[in-house]
């Protein structure tokens, strides 16, 4: 009975995400188009922020979701829409700005401010923040140029650039907003067992995505020459290595540990059935 009333109410706060992101969005005119921004894609990520963090509030998973849905954001951006590096440079300096407590120049800008406007952290996290969110972007350009360059990363280099994805920042940006980390030392202690729960699911999002993006020609383990079997082979290697740094941050970090273990059984889950991003021609 314990199990099935934290279930109810576990899919109750991902309901109450869902809507939030669906109306967040809508203030936010043209950056989430309905043809890649259904509303599975809303409750889909605020499933993830729900059952990754079932002792939250409402309240205390905005941070978590809305951080969600700005790596969804910028993927798109780059991916879809920016056909010149200078528009890359351009969509990174507007993002960093905002981050700053700049005057917003776009409306990708205007959500980054509104994501720092609601984690009202002190100083020394807001600048650990931007940080993360810095690498998040320069990852993510880095992979815009690697997708067009005429000698494309090695597999390992692919794998280090793992910030692209974003799950970091997501988990920052969840930490700070709950109070899991109150110091810039407790992020220092958290990030290695991040980086590599993230490393794991770059290369988890890439096979599980993979016919998607080799539509816009993105570099993923499968273009850089890696055979499913290899991809299977490093997965689980990634995986003993993050539990690995897990495990002792369990007694100091209980729910950020258990947010990171659970990040890597429920998207293993997740993607061996489906994709956060809207189904082409739905």
């Amino acid at each position: 009975m314990i199990a099935s009333f934290t279930a109810g109410r576990t899919c109750a706060l991902a309901v109450a995400g869902g809507r939030d992101l669906a109306r967040t969005a809508a203030r936010y005119d043209g950056l989430f188009p309905e043809r890649s921004f259904d509303g599975g894609l809303y409750h889909s990520l605020a499933l993830a922020g729900a059952f990754g963090s079932p002792w939250a509030s409402p309240a205390e998973l905005r941070a978590v979701n809305r951080a969600s849905l700005l790596v969804f954001a910028v993927d798109r951006l780059i991916d879809e829409e920016a056909t010149a590096r200078e528009q890359v440079v351009s969509l990174v300096g507007e993002c960093l700005d905002a981050a700053a407590g700049g005057a917003p120049a776009s409306p990708v800008a205007a959500f980054v401010a509104g994501l720092r406007a609601e984690l009202a952290a002190p100083a020394e996290l807001e600048a650990a923040w931007r940080d993360q969110l810095e690498r998040m972007l320069r990852a993510m350009a880095r992979e815009w140029d690697w997708s067009r360059a005429e000698r494309p990363p090695a597999p390992e280099e692919h794998l280090a650039g793992a910030d692209s994805c974003g799950a970091l920042f997501i988990g920052v940006s969840h930490w700070i907003h709950t109070g899991q980390a109150r110091t810039r030392g407790d992020l220092d202690r958290l990030r290695p067992a991040g980086d590599a729960v993230q490393r794991y699911l770059r290369l988890l999002n890439d096979l599980a995505t993979r016919h998607r993006e080799a539509r816009f020609q993105d570099v993923n383990a499968f273009t850089l020459g890696m055979s499913p079997g290899e991809v299977n082979e490093r997965l689980a290697e990634l995986a003993r290595e993050a539990t690995a740094l897990i495990e002792p941050l369990r007694d100091a970090y209980p729910r950020a540990a258990e947010y990171l273990a659970w990040q890597i059984h429920y998207s293993a889950g997740f993607y061996g059935l489906s994709d956060f991003w809207a189904p082409e021609g739905s």
